[in-house]
């Protein structure tokens, strides 16, 4: 069954493999900007955040952000593209692929965007900033950042599909994907919120995702019920993803 999915989705990653120097460079620059600012640059003004130098709080969530965005990016932009422009995924269905197929291979693709240059954007940091962690902690910090970047893809593969303005793709991605990320305990801890506001912070998967991953990388402490959240609200966005775009597909 998923013959056809894995030949797109190697279709996708051979176009990345075509431009992968200057998507690195791109995807590389704006977290490595903003970790040499913050976690650099105010080290000294901020000191210390939940017991952990600033550069190292700030970390874990910059490549976090680095591997959803990406991962939403992706999916929303590819399938729009190729449904609004390059008419590809018409192509696909006069194929023995199924539409399953197709909407699972698009899942797949932004998935491996997110962890390509997310770890490369971790790898960069870890190389040239004194950021470092255990080795032991890598894989529980895999743990989030698997299903937090199959999360995003599932919710790009959403927009993608129901969208057809370029534009308003870009007006979701401001109003809510980038508020979510950033209200999520980027560069601050959730203290510092209101204790009437913190409730419904906690509540959000991205809170679950962003917590979670920086425990996870830094002390090697696993929160379950966070990898929880974020698990399952990646396995119903896959549904929903799946559903949206065998809906549109049969309009």
């Amino acid at each position: 069954m998923f013959k056809g999915a894995f030949a797109i989705w190697r279709r996708d990653m051979l176009v990345l493999r075509r431009s992968i120097l200057s998507e690195m460079t791109a995807v590389v620059a704006y977290p490595l900007t903003i970790y040499l600012a913050f976690g650099i640059g105010m080290k000294g003004y901020i000191g210390l955040v939940d017991g952990v130098p600033y550069s190292l709080f700030i970390a874990p969530g910059l490549i976090t952000m680095t591997a959803v965005n990406a991962a939403y990016s992706e999916s929303t932009w590819s399938l729009w593209f190729h449904r609004k422009v390059q008419f590809t995924i018409e192509s696909y269905r006069v194929t023995p692929i199924s539409v399953s197929e197709i909407v699972i291979a698009k899942i797949l693709s932004g998935l491996s965007h997110g962890l390509i240059k997310g770890l490369a954007v971790g790898l960069v940091i870890f190389v040239i900033t004194p950021f470092r962690f255990s080795p032991a902690h890598l894989l529980a910090y895999l743990a989030f950042l698997i299903p937090g970047s199959a999360l995003f893809s599932c919710a790009g593969v959403i927009c993608g599909t129901v969208m057809d303005k370029p534009e308003t793709i870009g007006r979701v991605e401001a109003i809510f994907i980038m508020p979510l990320i950033f209200m999520s305990g980027l560069f601050f801890p959730l203290s510092s919120y209101p204790a009437n506001v913190a409730p419904w912070i906690r509540v959000l998967p991205t809170t679950a995702l962003f917590e979670g991953a920086r425990h996870a990388l830094v002390s090697g402490v696993f929160p379950v019920n966070s990898a929880l959240h974020v698990a399952f609200t990646a396995v119903l966005t896959f549904v929903a993803a799946v559903w949206i775009f065998r809906l549109k597909m049969s309009e």
